[in-house]
């Protein structure tokens, strides 16, 4: 619907994945897992209500399918938002709180590397922009990386829970594609 739709896909298809847009609910019915990119989630919220698309994809994540939320995507994921706009609903599925544009305005944008659970190799290269960060998760979520320096060390910025994957940064804008190969992997094992 909207943000880093391309570079997601370009993503996937350096893991050799198939991918392709989704913009209607026919669309959603091909396809075996979604990447909901980051952009602005009031506006990802809108425009799926507009194209009939907030209802299924509430409905596929509660019946198991496999979803990557990265900024927005993960804001769209949460149970539970704060500093949302008056209603705001996301798609829910992950047993989290997320804060809104946890980490400031587009000015206050930056990048830090990760550790990241699950994955090998050097750290990851993050890039927050007006990102979120969790401000608590249930029992079933699995944290896989946290903010480790500056004023919001500490702060959850990926989880996973089952099959969904959320990150309150952008790796789809770093050229490092292992997230993006941890999700497909997950959707194979769900495919299994």
């Amino acid at each position: 619907m909207q943000g880093d739709v391309r570079e997601h896909l370009s993503a996937l298809a350096e893991c050799d994945v198939l991918a392709r847009p989704v913009r209607r609910p026919a669309e959603l019915d091909d396809v075996d897992a979604l990447v909901l990119p980051g952009g602005e989630s009031t506006t990802i919220e809108k425009l799926t209500r507009i194209f009939e698309l907030h209802e299924p994809l509430r409905m596929r994540i509660k019946a198991g399918m496999p979803v990557y939320g990265s900024c927005a995507g993960m804001i769209m994921l949460a149970d539970r938002i704060q500093d949302g706009t008056d209603g705001q609903q996301g798609f829910g599925g992950i047993d989290m709180t997320v804060r809104r544009n946890a980490f400031g305005r587009q000015v206050e944008s930056f990048e830090e590397d990760l550790r990241f659970v699950g994955l090998d190799g050097p750290s990851v290269r993050a890039v927050f922009i007006r990102a979120p960060w969790v401000e608590q998760v249930g029992p079933q979520v699995q944290v896989l990386a946290q903010v480790e320096v500056g004023p919001a060390v500490g702060r959850i910025v990926a989880v996973r829970q089952g099959d969904l994957l959320a990150t309150s940064f952008h790796p789809e804008i770093t050229g490092d594609t292992r997230v993006h190969r941890y999700f497909v992997e997950m959707v194979r094992s769900a495919a299994a």
